[in-house]
Parts: structure tokens; C-alpha cells; sequence
């Protein structure tokens, strides 16, 4: 699918804040609304949207620390990848499990309420995992969100 730059106006503008109308949306781009209601549609059935979620503040609702991990399996072969993303996934403080290529295998995003309670999930959970090695750990200070490549 090629995309023109009223599409890629439209992802930018729904990436900012996907609750708007459509006719929000066309007013923005000088759109009808139901022209823009068919150019969403397009871009959702040929994939380019796949989806909208809520964003929740981490902190507000109890997680007031994010740290990333990064995990180095001890064991390599497809049996421990598959075991090490299916217990890994289960956990509910891994936000997200990202397969990496460099120093680490995988790059774990991990909430947890304070530092005590991410030590209990790194000792009692991740480190039990099936094939870890080595774990290193980078406490998230700030962040800052950045909309997509358009």
C-alpha cells in the first residue's frame, strides 16, 4: 500500500491522540468526514493500523518503578527460547519481551510498585526462568514519548 501525505497526516494525528472523531480528524486535514472515515478504514484493513490501546500512567495506578533487563540466556537452541518466552510471558510484571541481537538476548520491560518489590519479581521470578544466565538491570529515570517515524 502507498501512503500520500494526507495518510501520513491522518497517522500522525491519530498516533497523537487516537480518541478523536473522525469528524475532529477531517477538520484537522480539511477533510469530510466521511472521506476520512473511509481513508481510516483502508489504512485499518490493509494493516497499517492494527489496533488502538489505552495507555495507563504506570505510577498513578501503583508501579512506581520500570527497570529494563537485559537477559542472557545460559542455554541456546530453539527448545530454551520457546521455554524461556512462554514462562517469561507469564509473568505479569514483564510489560513487554523483546528477541534482541547483541550482548543480551532479550530486553524485558518491568514494572513493579517500589525497589522492593522488583527484587522479589528479579529473585522469585525472572531468575528462576528456564535457561537464564546473566541479568542486567537499568532503572528507567525518565521518559519521554516520542510519536512514531511519520
Amino acid at each position: 500500500m502507498t501512503l500520500d501525505d494526507i495518510d501520513r497526516e491522518l497517522l500522525r494525528a491519530v498516533a497523537l491522540n487516537a480518541d478523536q472523531s473522525t469528524t475532529q480528524l477531517g477538520q484537522k486535514l480539511g477533510l469530510s468526514q466521511p472521506a476520512t472515515w473511509r481513508r481510516l478504514r483502508r489504512l485499518q484493513d490493509a494493516g497499517v493500523i492494527s489496533g488502538r490501546r489505552l495507555v495507563l500512567d504506570a505510577e498513578k495506578v501503583g508501579f512506581g518503578v520500570t527497570v529494563f533487563l537485559g537477559v542472557k540466556l545460559a542455554t541456546k537452541g530453539r527448545i530454551s527460547l520457546e521455554d524461556f518466552e512462554r514462562a517469561v510471558s507469564a509473568i505479569p510484571e514483564v510489560q513487554s519481551v523483546e528477541h534482541v541481537l547483541g550482548l543480551y538476548d532479550y530486553r524485558l520491560r518491568v514494572v513493579a510498585r517500589d525497589l522492593a518489590d522488583f527484587e522479589r519479581v528479579l529473585r522469585r521470578r525472572v531468575m528462576t526462568l528456564p535457561g537464564v544466565g546473566n541479568v542486567e538491570a537499568n532503572v528507567l529515570l525518565s521518559e519521554e514519548r516520542r510519536p512514531g517515524p511519520l
